[in-house]
């Protein structure tokens, strides 16, 4: 059985769906951590809590889409060398890699225990809520060492071409977090601390797991006692990659601390309701998000064996995909927003449930544009072009923070959506006029 895809030659709607299945899975288990975690605070804690869990996310995906963005462009460097079959310098990549996350995830956890107080003060978090947040962030943060392992290992693999081995493993370690959950809040007594440590032990058991497979089933793709030495360019081209996808990740969540900062002037009514509304989008984001990656994995295996003309026979075939799936859930998240929040919430009041569906009504019509987004950022991240991206979610933040401070008084929540979607329509406009410009060269 063939583990990993050479993704440069075959049929490349075939070979982008199968990598992008697995993902599809796995982000929607990864989106399913949060919300069992949502759902076991809302029913069993209370509503209070239950906005915590929203602000706690909104604080916490800024580190966790951080470590997710550097091993993004770990992933990316591995699909080129797997794409060369430089096995190799692949080896010293994992090495290098490994060394530079940890270290780097080292210091991001010291840093969200030191600035969490002032941050939780800078969104403007009411009282009530804040004490909940800083008992769940305290344990999140230092449980981030195992969260970047698993990342590391699911990069490596999906580099290679892999995405279905790191689906099982989550499914597994999303199994043990529901029991654990339970186990930690109804049976321990916990509260939101019992949720924290449920996540983090199952992040643990993940990234041990994914080990032990890739040492038993790809071990071409660890390094060895002979590969752990320095190696200069590709440790700079490590640092870049890395850095500059975790400041894309981390800017596109700046910008949600910043409407969260928003949201948070409206009450108690307001954050449940959009937190409702965000764990919702998780699961819409899940395909784009997939679909990002399968496209900048295929791009970069591509570009590692100089095929040109089948990185832009790739991206257009995943474009046309793309456009399609997003209309079909754009249509979905509209007809069927009402009975998706009630479900998330249970008996929540009538302000945050009318709320929470005139934003999921809003949002919904502009969700082909995300995934157009979506796709153009895997195009550009493959082709190592990661500064677009981060230039594309700064125009993306700029707008709906802007638009969301300036109307949400007159709109309330539904304007966080409209600014949402007014973004996402320039930052489409901006990827195609550079796209325009690039693919006659795609190896700029």
């Amino acid at each position: 059985m063939n583990l990993t895809d050479d993704l440069t030659n075959g049929i490349i709607w075939k070979q982008l769906t199968a990598l992008a299945l697995p993902l599809i899975w796995g982000n929607i288990l990864q989106q399913m951590y949060n919300t069992i975690d949502s759902f076991v605070v809302g029913h069993y804690i209370g509503e209070t809590a239950f906005a915590a869990a929203g602000v706690a996310g909104s604080v916490m995906n800024l580190s966790l889409f951080v470590i997710s963005g550097c091993c993004n462009g770990i992933a990316i460097i591995i699909a080129e060398l797997y794409g060369q079959k430089n096995w190799d310098l692949l080896r010293k990549e994992s090495f290098l890699s490994l060394a530079f996350g940890g270290g780097f995830t080292i210091m991001l956890s010291m840093c969200g225990m030191l600035t969490l107080q002032p941050l939780l003060r800078g969104i403007q978090t009411p009282a009530e809520v804040a004490g909940f947040v800083q008992e769940y962030l305290k344990i999140i943060y230092l449980g981030l060492p195992a969260v970047f392992l698993y990342n590391w290992c699911a990069a490596v693999l999906r580099g290679a071409g892999d995405t279905r081995a790191s689906l099982w493993i989550l499914l597994l370690a999303m199994g043990l977090n529901t029991i654990l959950d339970f186990l930690f809040v109804l049976s321990f007594g916990l509260g939101m601390a019992g949720t924290a440590y449920a996540t983090v032990v199952s992040q643990l058991f993940a990234a041990f797991i994914c080990l032990g497979y890739m040492k038993k089933q790809t071990p071409k793709l660890l390094f060895h006692a002979r590969d752990a030495s320095f190696h200069f360019p590709l440790f700079t081209r490590t640092i870049m990659l890395g850095t500059i996808s975790a400041l894309h990740q981390s800017s596109l969540y700046i910008g949600k601390l910043l409407v969260q900062g928003t949201v948070n002037t409206g009450g108690t009514g307001m954050i449940p309701a959009y937190t409702a509304t965000a764990r919702i989008e998780g699961f819409a984001n899940s395909f784009g998000d997939s679909g990002c990656t399968a496209i900048s994995i295929f791009t970069a295996q591509n570009r590692g064996a100089y095929k040109r003309v089948r990185i832009r026979q790739g991206f257009l075939c995943g474009l046309r995909m793309m456009a399609g799936l997003g209309l079909v859930l754009s249509i979905t998240m509209f007809l069927t927003s009402g009975p998706a929040v009630i479900l998330l919430m249970g008996a929540a009041s009538g302000p945050v449930l009318n709320h929470a569906r005139s934003y999921m009504n809003v949002i919904s019509v502009f969700y082909v544009l995300c995934f157009l987004g979506n796709s153009f950022v895997g195009f550009y991240r493959g082709l190592g072009m990661v500064q677009v991206p981060v230039l594309g979610t700064i125009l993306h933040i700029s707008i709906r923070v802007i638009l969301s401070y300036a109307l949400i008084r007159h709109w309330g929540l539904a304007t966080v959506a409209f600014a949402t979607g007014a973004g996402w329509a320039a930052v489409v406009l901006f990827q195609w006029i550079l796209y325009r410009r690039v693919t006659t060269e795609p190896e700029a």
